[in-house]
């Protein structure tokens, strides 16, 4: 039950914060506050995460900062706020691993709704393994590092992946043989399907395929249906 899932709004704006948690400890979640990237910092010292709700403009080090902190040693979903209108702003924010932005003024049920589908994603995996929580999959010739969000050869030399890289590929494990379309594909991995990320899926397959296919231009892991979209090909199975 994502109901259970442990949440953190970071803001620097006491009332902000004080609202989200009341409204989301309604709902039936366990949540924390912070007012900045360093008591965020002392929360995942001592707990485990699973959502970062994260205020971008905040004084001293701000949203997109301390998402390329965390981008560097954890994969918990970051939901960015943001009274920025530009897209070319939140476009970075997505860019640098979060999960999905909302706008300020936000309506509290459309963040609820937010957090169910990045939860909902966090967590995909192939069916056959419900109800287990393995640290590694082997996909193909590669062993999937959940934890350490790096995929290895028969050499174990770890290559890390990026977060767009690697949830891109959680999808695919997820899904394994079936063909996604580019619009299933950004919903799954960004949320939405608005028309400025329409290209980024292709870009994101061409950069996960450099780092997992023997010859990114002939692949045989990730392979392309023209006019379809991308599928798996690969084994999927635990270790």
């Amino acid at each position: 039950m994502d109901d259970a899932a442990h949440i953190v709004v970071v803001d620097d704006h006491g009332d902000i914060r004080d609202l989200v948690q009341q409204y989301l400890e309604q709902q039936g979640y366990k949540v924390s506050a912070a007012e900045g990237g360093a008591a965020l910092r002392r929360l995942l010292e001592k707990q485990v995460i699973d959502l970062i709700i994260l205020d971008v403009m905040m004084p001293g080090e701000d949203g997109l900062s301390i998402c390329r902190h965390l981008r560097a040693s954890t994969g918990t979903p970051i939901i960015f706020l943001t009274a920025m209108a530009d897209d070319t702003d939140r476009i970075i924010g997505l860019e640098l691993g979060a999960d999905d932005y909302l706008v300020k003024p936000f309506n509290p049920r459309e963040l609820l709704a937010r957090i169910r589908a990045v939860l909902r994603r966090s967590g995909n995996m192939p069916l056959q393994f419900a109800g287990a929580n393995p640290k590694n999959v082997r996909v193909g010739p590669w062993r999937v590092n959940l934890g350490r969000q790096e995929i290895s050869g028969d050499d174990g030399v770890g290559i890390p992946l990026s977060s767009a890289e690697f949830r891109l590929l959680k999808v695919f494990i997820g899904r394994p043989g079936l063909v996604l379309s580019r619009e299933q594909l950004l919903d799954l991995t960004v949320g939405r399907t608005a028309d400025i990320f329409d290209r980024s899926i292709d870009n994101q397959v061409s950069r996960l395929r450099k780092k997992i296919e023997n010859n990114p231009k002939n692949p045989t892991i990730i392979k392309t249906h023209w006019g379809g979209g991308y599928s798996l090909s690969a084994e999927v199975s635990l270790e």
